[in-house]
């Protein structure tokens, strides 16, 4: 009974997704025909400029394809193309060169050739089988001869319940409509996605692409380090040598000037000392490692101008790498939301699991943000994407702005 349950709560999503199936089938044929036509016209060479686009222009149908897939198995499947760079010979030749393209056309021909009817089968089979279960209710209200079913005429209680007996295998078709969808998405899965050394490769690139931007924010955070403790720190540091070594001349021609310069070096010195710990905090805040990640988002939250409240629904601590990161995301994130947002009120959210820290950082604000090469967003970008995150940012005009972090935990 609960398998039975169950597939009747999963028949109205299936049939859905079937049918939107149906319409990409439709939309899948033609490609295929324009497809055809193009490499019909490269046999003659009209066509060869234009196959590269042909080709790219079908692939909007396929990551919709992607993404109806990907939902009905609740798995990501990755689109990953060569890019079609260079002459046009060099073009034509990714066309076929490419596995994912010929896996893309070999897809097209079979969704055109099997979609409509799958998606008629969805829907005509629950329709009948509720027919055949309420043929012996009405069909004596109808005029004789004009319910007809599986090739004979209901006109008497004989036939009315011979259609109720067929209703049950009918039914019982219908009820595997469910278990269409997933094999269609199954389907779309074998052949959409790429195959193990190109999605291999795709991930060795990706990799090396963030570990390249992690040497470089490494790097750049280091030029940051240097710049503040050779301007700040170790200029006051030479200033209180010079004004000791200036007091230890006055000390006994003017006793009063060696207190006074003595004076100005300890306060230099303090200054100095205070700048150290600045320097520090921004390496590694110290109330990370004595109070946990929550704790000290919420000292920064705290120190925003702007009302902000913090939601953390996390258990334990994650690696100091990880929780460094999510620390300087919300506290970059809190200063770009301070001098560009308009906001009224800022929001932070922290959640995490065994294998994942997810930040979010939402604001009521004017809206319109996006990334820019050199700017704070881009930054949090990196920062995540160096750990193997990901970052995102909704922020229509008019708001609300919503930026997102996924940290993996398990490094």
């Amino acid at each position: 009974m609960d398998y039975l349950r169950a597939r009747i709560r999963a028949l109205p999503s299936a049939v859905l997704y079937l049918v939107i199936g149906g319409a990409t089938s439709l939309l899948a044929l033609f490609a295929v025909v324009g497809l055809f036509v193009a490499f019909a016209l490269c046999l003659v060479g009209v066509g060869i400029p234009v196959l590269p686009d042909a080709v790219r222009a079908v692939r909007p149908l396929l990551g919709f394809e992607r993404a109806r897939a990907s939902a009905e198995l609740g798995e990501t499947i990755a689109e990953v193309y060569r890019p079609f760079t260079g002459s046009v010979r060099q073009r034509v030749a990714t066309v076929f060169e490419d596995p994912a393209n010929r896996r893309d056309i070999t897809w097209l021909c079979l969704h055109a050739a099997t979609g409509l009817t799958i998606a008629g089968l969805a829907v005509g089979l629950p329709l009948s089988a509720v027919n055949q279960m309420l043929i012996p209710l009405y069909w004596q209200a109808v005029p004789e001869g004009a319910v007809q079913t599986f090739g004979f005429v209901v006109n008497s209680w004989g036939t009315a319940l011979a259609s109720l007996a067929i209703a049950i295998p009918v039914a019982a078709l219908a009820l595997q409509v469910p278990a269409a969808a997933h094999w269609q998405a199954r389907a779309a899965r074998w052949l959409l996605a790429p195959t193990p050394d190109v999605a291999l490769a795709h991930r060795v690139a990706e990799l090396t692409a963030t570990r390249a931007a992690a040497l470089d924010a490494h790097g750049a955070e280091l030029r940051r380090i240097e710049r503040d403790l050779h301007d700040g720190a170790q200029a006051r540091m030479a200033a209180v040598i010079m004004q000791l070594g200036l007091a230890e001349q006055l000390h006994d021609r003017d006793p009063a000037a060696a207190r006074d310069l003595m004076r100005k070096a300890q306060d230099t010195a303090t200054d100095a000392l205070a700048e150290l710990r600045d320097v520090l905090r921004s390496v590694y805040p110290p109330v990370l490692s004595d109070r946990g990640l929550s704790s000290a988002v919420a000292a920064l939250a705290a120190r925003s101008p702007i009302p902000c409240t913090v939601a953390a629904h996390t258990i334990g601590r994650w690696p100091a790498a990880v929780e460094a990161a999510a620390y300087f995301v919300v506290a970059e994130a809190l200063t770009n939301a301070t001098k560009h947002s308009g906001a009224a009120n800022l929001a932070v959210t922290i959640d995490g699991t065994a294998h994942l820290l997810t930040v979010e950082i939402s604001d009521d604000g004017v809206g319109g943000a996006h990334e820019t090469e050199g700017g704070g967003l881009a930054g949090i970008r990196r920062r995540a994407e160096a750990l193997d995150g990901r970052m995102s940012l909704t922020s229509p005009p008019g708001g609300p702005t919503v930026l997102r972090v996924e940290l993996p935990s398990g490094l």
